[in-house]
């Protein structure tokens, strides 16, 4: 089957009763994410995927799901350094910010006992995910639609743990301030919050939205200007909030921690330490997810890292992966959230 939209061709190849072949040919500069996937999927879901995400996004919003190398390697290597797999069985976890479902798909795949929920904004997407749920079977997941942008359903309940999968980069300075203490509101006492893929604030390449140098150390509206005018991203046409929308300014660990608001002694939030042993400190849970490729290099950096993390305070690496706690301190937390 060939499919010719606007944005480009899509061929759609049979390769069994159960496998097919999506090979993507988006037009001249719109060609951002990867251009052939095999899956599993029904043709009618590839094509409710081809409506959302367009020809572009096609293959990369189906590898979500479908490519254990895809968004399950970075819940393992982004989480499981410091919560135990054991520790998600049986508990509630919210996915927030769930887009078109491919990562709750994966939160039920790797967490088969947990109940799921995701809550997303975008009415399409939410179709998109319900979809791919009744092709999965799967009974422990659910998903809710967020009434606005700065509000969170009605009856959503306490939760052990809430994900934020490549999300905060992308709320408004006005959302995070008034709806992440909603969310923490949402998390029990001793439960944590685990965000990632969210870009640093003040990494020397802004590779999310822009794909600029030193762009990140620019005043707000010098930023703007050399988005509009030195990005190869079609950015011409973009206002300040859209770029903002689009993840431009990502977030630090000190703005993510302050985010949630105003806090009690029994529901203070805090960095968590890494728990396994392989690990001695975020800087590690980075280090481990890299290829061979240029090991002493990526061991120098390492070690630099660890020297601007003791004077800053800050892991500086391109996306920030976090476990934040809710309880009294550090220690106490993570035995709490391990434990629940």
């Amino acid at each position: 089957m060939i499919l010719q939209r606007p944005d480009g061709i899509v061929e759609i190849e049979d390769l069994s009763e159960s496998r097919r072949r999506v090979t993507a040919r988006p037009l001249a500069g719109r060609a951002l994410a990867p251009a052939c996937c095999e899956t599993s999927y029904p043709l009618e879901l590839i094509l409710s995927i081809l409506d959302v995400k367009g020809v572009a996004w096609v293959c990369d919003e189906i590898s979500r799901d479908q490519d254990p190398g895809s968004i399950q390697r970075f819940f393992e290597n982004d989480f499981l350094p410091y919560v135990d797999p054991a520790d998600f069985e049986g508990k509630r976890i919210l996915d927030f910010g769930c887009g078109s479902g491919s990562s709750s798909m994966v939160l039920a795949r790797m967490f088969p006992r947990s109940e799921i929920v995701g809550v997303e904004l975008s009415e399409e997407y939410l179709r998109v995910a319900l979809q791919r749920q009744r092709f999965y079977g799967y009974q422990k997941l659910s998903f809710l639609r967020s009434p606005a942008g700065t509000a969170l359903p009605e009856g959503l309940g306490q939760f052990d743990f809430i994900v934020m999968s490549a999300v905060f980069e992308h709320l408004l300075p006005a959302e995070r301030r008034s709806l992440m203490p909603r969310l923490w509101s949402h998390l029990k006492p001793g439960g944590c919050l685990l965000l990632n893929q969210t870009p640093h604030r003040f990494f020397p390449f802004e590779s999310h939205t822009t794909g600029l140098p030193l762009i990140n150390y620019l005043p707000d509206r010098l930023a703007h200007l050399a988005a509009r005018r030195l990005s190869s991203r079609e950015l011409g046409s973009e206002s300040w909030e859209s770029l903002l929308r689009k993840g431009i300014r990502g977030a630090t660990e000190r703005e993510i921690l302050a985010s949630v608001g105003a806090a009690t002694s029994d529901s203070r939030p805090s960095l968590l330490a890494p728990r396994r042993p392989r690990y001695r400190d975020r800087v590690d849970v980075w280090y481990a997810a890299l290829g061979p490729r240029h090991r002493a290099l990526k061991t120098a950096c390492r070690e630099l890292l660890r020297v601007v993390e003791r004077l800053l305070g800050t892991t500086w690496v391109v996306n920030l992966s976090l476990a934040i706690g809710k309880g009294t301190g550090e220690g106490r937390e993570y035995a709490t959230c391990a434990a629940r």
